[in-house]
Parts: structure tokens; sequence; C-alpha cells
């Protein structure tokens, strides 16, 4: 069984609605990086600690992207992820990785600068640099969403997962503002019965099979 490292919030959140949408076997190990506590257990399975990990037999893998990419390759296939001649493919692995690289990424130094900085801190050079960095990438997902419901195209795939999580982690921790399609976008793919399980299953930390 697939165990993974995560918490209620993190991205762990896109590994466990992935498997949930594959009907994969798996278990949620509680990690709370904010408790001040050392957790060995979780620290062998990623001694650069953060979240998520996962253990797969003997696979170890850290990074919630590249763990989606493992577990659609290694349990596929699966219509989450299009195949390389599908023409919806190009803009799944763009999305995909957007998520994270263009989101997500910038994202965190918004909610650090917000929730964690000094106060006099706050408006910093470098949070106001990745809120615009943030609006650019913004509007990419915006242009496609007024051509399609799903980024990939018709179909709600892995990218929409990666990019849902970054949405939901900049318009409730970083403080942005989303316009009426992402709004529309974000009940879409959160209305779905396998979010509603993962987001269950990642506060509770509990086993599906």
């Amino acid at each position: 069984m697939i165990t993974v490292f995560g918490g209620q919030t993190s991205r762990s959140l896109r590994v466990v609605w992935l498997m949930e949408e594959m009907g994969l076997a798996y278990r949620v190990r509680q990690v709370d990086l904010l408790s001040g506590v050392e957790d060995a257990e979780f620290l062998a399975v990623n001694p650069a600690g953060f979240i998520p990990a996962i253990q797969d037999g003997d696979v170890t893998m850290v990074e919630s992207v590249a763990i989606m990419e493992y577990l659609m390759a290694r349990y596929g296939p699966t219509p989450l992820a299009p195949a390389p001649d599908d023409p919806a493919f190009p803009a799944y692995q763009q999305f995909l990785h957007l998520g994270e690289a263009g989101l997500a990424t910038f994202f965190n130094l918004l909610v650090v600068s917000r929730h964690f900085a000094p106060e006099a801190e706050r408006q910093n050079w470098g949070a106001g640099w990745a809120a615009e960095t943030v609006e650019s990438r913004l509007d990419l997902v915006r242009r496609r969403l007024a051509r399609w419901p799903y980024l990939a195209g018709e179909a709600f795939t892995a990218a929409d997962i990666s990019v849902t999580y970054a949405l939901e982690l900049g318009r409730n921790h970083a403080g942005i503002a989303l316009g009426d399609a992402e709004q529309a976008y974000l009940a879409r793919t959160t209305g779905r019965e396998a979010y509603r399980r993962a987001l269950e299953t990642s506060m509770a930390g509990v086993v599906q099979s």
C-alpha cells in the first residue's frame, strides 16, 4: 500500500486526490511541520523535511507533480493523463507543471510574506514581484478557461488537480482575488466526489483501499 506523508492543506492533497480518482489503495501519514517536534520517521523518508512524500514499496519520492506523474505511469493508463499523440497532450503538460512552477511556488512567497514575515517586511519587493508574476500566469489560465471547461480541453485531467490546488492556495492563503471564470472552474473541479474524499482523508489521516 502506498503511504502518503502530508498535511491537511499541503500539496499532498494533489497526490491523494489523484489516487482517489484512480482508485488506488493508500494511507495518509500526517506530518506537522509547524510543531517544532522532530518527526524521525518522516525525515528518514525525506531528509529535506518538506511534504508531500510517498513510499511505494522500495520507491520513495517527493515533489507533488513528480509523484503524480509517477503514479499515473506506474499504475495507468488513466484518462487523467492524455497520451502523447492526443491533441490535448501539450496543454495538459503545460498546465500540469504550471500549477506548481508558475503558480503555487509564487503563492508560497506571498503566503510567507503575508503570514510569517515581520510586519515591516510583509510588503517587500519580493512579495510585490511574486504578485505581478502570478498575475501573468493566471492570465494563461483565464485565457484557457475562456475556451474550454478544463485546462486540457473538454475532459478533466491531472492538470486540473495541479492547478486547482494552486488556485485554492492563492485564494485562501495568499489573498489572491479570483474572477468569475476561475471561481466557476473551481466549483467544477472541487465538486468531484474524488476531491471530497481526498479532502476528508487528508484531514483525518486514514487508510483508503
